[in-house]
């Protein structure tokens, strides 16, 4: 039985190949895609996810979210994945449609309406659009399967010594989502840099040809420039298909379990994830962390569904894109209420 996912993301050069994993996997069934802003603004990545979706064929519902965190002022990775968000790799026209909804009501509705249990939320850039959820309906958490998310880190992080970029652009977003109560894996960049894009990976991925190809070796190229004039390092870590891979295939990489909180006051330490890993766990504990990572599965996961994209062809219904709506996280959610303070 497939795996239903909603994918939440920033597109973003990693959150494009995520894309295409969670369309080409035949294992999954993409129930919508939501964008978040995070990368880059919310009309670019909205823009950016159009435009791989329908590259990828995707059919489901692509919505856009939240254009802020719910307290600060938004914040981009443009350094990184470049001004455009993919590199200034160019995607084919949009043949999608942007459904009119917000992306938190698309959230709820597609949560809400699929049986208890069956819905994998998939959340890869910050997680404002997940906590507005919880917020405007509670009742997701008892039926959402669980919450695989890309972020945190518990050792080193990349938007400060501590803290990975997702979740220090929005820390009271990422408390709300980890204290929900709900089942949560947290995939961080101890395990996602260890998906590192090789040259024998670059190799695989032209073998694949076409479009697909171009596209995905045009943005890795620009993504590796960016990781090696930063010195951090010589290959790009595809970060958030490794979300998706666990979604998809658990055994894709090791985890444990472990009490989750953000920290949301410290002066040198906001925003960083704080696993407590002194004890064994109780089995009762909903959150989790992941460890190693197969490096050879989680490849040839993505490769599979890079080669069943290119053979699909894009999204065939031409339709009309409606413009981005620029809304607000206050909007939806009084974001003046307390956050639950990590523990």
């Amino acid at each position: 039985m497939p795996r239903k996912i909603v994918l939440d993301c920033d597109p973003g050069l990693d959150d494009a190949v995520a894309i295409m994993l969670a369309q080409g996997n035949p294992d999954v069934e993409l129930l919508a895609v939501t964008t978040v802003g995070g990368n880059q603004s919310l009309e670019k990545v909205t823009r950016n996810a159009l435009g791989v979706g329908s590259l990828a064929g995707v059919t489901a519902p692509v919505a856009a979210g939240a254009d802020s965190p719910l307290l600060e002022p938004a914040q981009d990775a443009g350094h990184v994945h470049g001004e455009s968000g993919l590199g200034g790799v160019d995607t084919p026209e949009s043949t999608i449609e942007l459904d009119t909804r917000h992306a938190v009501e698309v959230i709820v509705d597609t949560v809400m309406c699929e049986e208890p249990g069956t819905v994998t939320l998939v959340p890869v850039g910050p997680l404002t659009n997940i906590a507005l959820a919880v917020r405007r309906e509670p009742r997701i958490v008892e039926r959402v399967a669980e919450v695989v998310l890309m972020g945190g880190a518990i050792r080193v992080g990349n938007q400060s010594p501590v803290a990975e970029f997702n979740i220090a652009c929005d820390p009271e977003a990422a408390q709300i989502v980890f204290s929900a109560g709900w089942r949560v894996t947290m995939v961080g960049l101890d395990l996602t840099h260890q998906a590192q894009a090789t040259e024998e990976v670059f190799a695989r991925i032209a073998e694949v040809g076409g479009p697909v190809a171009d596209l995905t070796l045009g943005m890795l190229s620009f993504y590796r420039d960016s990781y090696r004039s930063s010195g951090r390092l010589d290959h790009p870590p595809l970060h958030d298909p490794c979300a998706v891979a666990y979604a998809v295939d658990p055994d894709v990489m090791t985890t444990r379990r472990a009490p989750i909180s953000v920290e949301l006051t410290g002066t040198l330490t906001r925003g960083m994830t704080v696993a407590d890993l002194r004890l064994p766990a109780d089995e009762s504990c909903p959150t989790q962390v992941a460890e190693q990572l197969d490096v050879d599965r989680f490849w040839n996961l993505v490769l599979d569904a890079l080669h069943r994209v290119a053979a699909a062809g894009p999204t065939p219904a031409p339709g009309a894109v409606a413009p981005t709506p620029a809304v607000d996280a206050a909007d939806l959610v009084e974001t003046t209420e307390q956050v639950d303070a990590p523990g």
